[in-house]
């Protein structure tokens, strides 16, 4: 019996699921329910740790249905790897019930989708806009909502907290002090606003604001054919943005039903993979210089300009670089790289060694992180949790070793787990990362595959130049497949990479034209961001700037 046959099974005997559409489509398991059945399907769902995590709540907009919108909800097991499409359809006007009585993590990811569709979720707790400004009016992801409509904004809201049930957000205590923190502010990584209400140093309430950053990427994959969008990507997590990249073009791969040949596999697990080396030396480096700890900024930021001339010398771009494509990759590497990446390896490996001594066995580090605003794995899953953060809670996750892919499983690689989840088992866990990346890497550069870099499929892939100059064949193909455009077939998929930060998923509806019906992110400091208040409660305003450091929070995934 499929997981699917299973999973009926089960509905039908705690409900009525006469109502209830199953499918399977494209690898996914779809369930459709109708809305008043939303709050016991995901309950009897979580149950048993059936699905443990809520990955995302999101919105789609088809305007020509009687009942506009669909509500879909994407859930994970981290017991088998097994995931899970709940859909329901919403008309105009409509409302359904918040899911945040059953996860808390469905907080950010409701109000980002009445943000952006007007979507109304019944009972949530502080259901107002996240991503655009107080005075932006309208749904940007509505397909009637025109691409190149800005609004600016002309004035900023006063300090408030509305983000606890049951208080007035709008009313300081004064008892304490209102304190505004960011965006333009070097401890808030540029574009985050932190509200904090202060008793002496002593955070009573925290309330972040985010938006600052906000391009709508998703309406932008929208009006953009699907190669297009590939640049776009680059600049979510512009810190490893090779990552998103890959995780992007997995996603449409997918949906088209092809297999990337073994070399392009190979090239896009070394991408991905000093691409967390460079992410994680962001966190750590600028962790320890909002505590003071400058020297090992300078020296791990020498290794990241290193691996950046290793991308310029592949593909001529250094951050944002583009390189991934559908079918494989642009171009294949040149001559002697392979041996310059073991070369950076093997200098990382000692520079990881003297970067342990100088931050995570320095007594002043430690005191400052360990013990710090500590986070729970019950509380993590709650929260959505995933990459460094959920594994420094002591919770053995990595889509690399449960859902594996580009050989993956074939590597020979451990997964770091800490015990507390406090700050300094983050900053543990990402440099323990660091050094799994370097052994993963060099077992592939050692040893690559050949072959071509690329499929060679005349409705997905561009031909090389030379056949476009040289044959008539040639140049027709790229000529049709220009102006004509990668069409993938009718479908939606989930899928999902495990990125620097955690899981990186891109939900890809088709509806078979040139540009995508419907791309949305998600982010992995997304969901992490949205526990900040409640960590940082209790505890001093420099653990809150500590905490902050150590989420490794990039406003360009989290944002959009």
């Amino acid at each position: 019996m499929s997981k699917l046959e299973n999973l009926k099974q089960s509905l039908a005997e705690a409900m009525s699921i006469d109502k209830f559409t199953f499918s399977h489509a494209f690898g996914d398991d779809v369930i459709e329910v109708p809305k008043q059945d939303i709050i016991p399907v995901l309950r009897h769902l979580k149950d048993g740790r059936r699905f443990d995590f809520l990955m995302d709540v999101c919105g789609v907009d088809y305007p020509k249905r009687s009942r506009r919108f669909d509500v879909v909800y994407h859930l994970f097991s981290s017991k088998d790897a097994s995931r899970l499409r709940i859909k329901c359809q919403l008309g105009e006007g409509e409302e359904i019930v918040s899911a945040t009585s059953v996860w808390q993590g469905a907080d950010w990811f409701e109000r980002e989708a009445y943000d952006m569709f007007g979507i109304v979720f019944s009972g949530h707790p502080n259901l107002r806009k996240i991503l655009t400004h107080h005075q932006f009016v309208g749904h940007p992801l509505r397909k009637d909502y025109e691409a190149d409509a800005q609004q600016h904004c002309t004035s900023v809201l006063p300090i408030h907290f509305q983000n606890e049930p049951g208080v007035d957000g709008s009313v300081l205590n004064d008892k304490y002090v209102a304190l505004n923190i960011g965006p333009s502010h070097p401890a808030m990584h540029g574009t985050l606003r932190l509200m904090l209400e202060l008793d002496g140093e002593t955070i009573v309430r925290a309330n972040p604001e985010i938006g600052y950053l906000h391009r709508c990427f998703e309406k932008m994959a929208e009006t953009h054919p699907y190669n297009q969008v590939i640049p776009y990507t680059d600049r979510l997590n512009y810190c490893s943005a090779p990552m998103n990249n890959i995780g992007y073009c997995k996603a449409v791969e997918r949906l088209l039903g092809v297999e990337i040949p073994p070399k392009a596999q190979a090239m896009r697990v070394v991408l991905a993979e000093l691409s967390r080396v460079i992410d994680h030396i962001i966190a750590v480096g600028t962790g320890g210089v909002d505590l003071g700890a400058l020297s090992a900024f300078f020296h791990l930021f020498t290794y990241r300009e290193k691996v950046y001339t290793l991308f310029e010398k592949l593909c001529g771009s250094r951050l944002t670089v583009a390189m991934t494509r559908v079918g494989g990759m642009a171009q294949d590497v040149p001559d002697g790289w392979w041996d310059d990446v073991l070369i950076f390896c093997r200098e990382m490996r000692e520079e990881i060694d003297e970067i342990s001594r100088l931050m995570l066995d320095n007594k002043i580090f430690i005191k400052r992180t360990e013990g710090v605003c500590p986070v729970t794995a019950t509380e993590a899953v709650q929260w959505g949790y995933t990459g460094p953060l959920l594994r420094a809670c002591g919770v053995n996750l990595d889509l690399r070793k449960s859902s594996p892919y580009y050989g993956y499983d074939a590597l020979n690689f451990d997964v770091p787990v800490g015990t507390k989840g406090d700050i300094y088992d983050r900053y543990l866990v990402r440099v323990e990362e660091m050094k799994q990346s370097i052994r993963i890497v060099e077992q592939i550069c050692k040893n690559p595959p050949g072959g071509d870099f690329t499929i060679r499929d005349k409705g997905i892939v561009l031909p090389e130049k030379k056949d476009v100059y040289g044959n008539i064949e040639g140049l027709m193909n790229h000529f049709m497949l220009v102006i004509k455009g990668l069409r993938p077939p009718a479908g939606e998929v989930y899928d999902a990479t495990e990125a620097a930060n955690g899981e990186l998923g891109f939900y890809l509806i088709s509806d078979g034209s040139a540009n995508p019906y419907r791309l949305k992110v998600r982010p992995p400091c997304f969901a992490i961001y949205q526990s900040f208040p409640s960590v940082v409660k209790g505890s001093m305003i420099a653990d809150a700037i500590a905490t902050v450091a150590s989420m490794n929070l990039i406003a360009g995934e989290l944002d959009r």
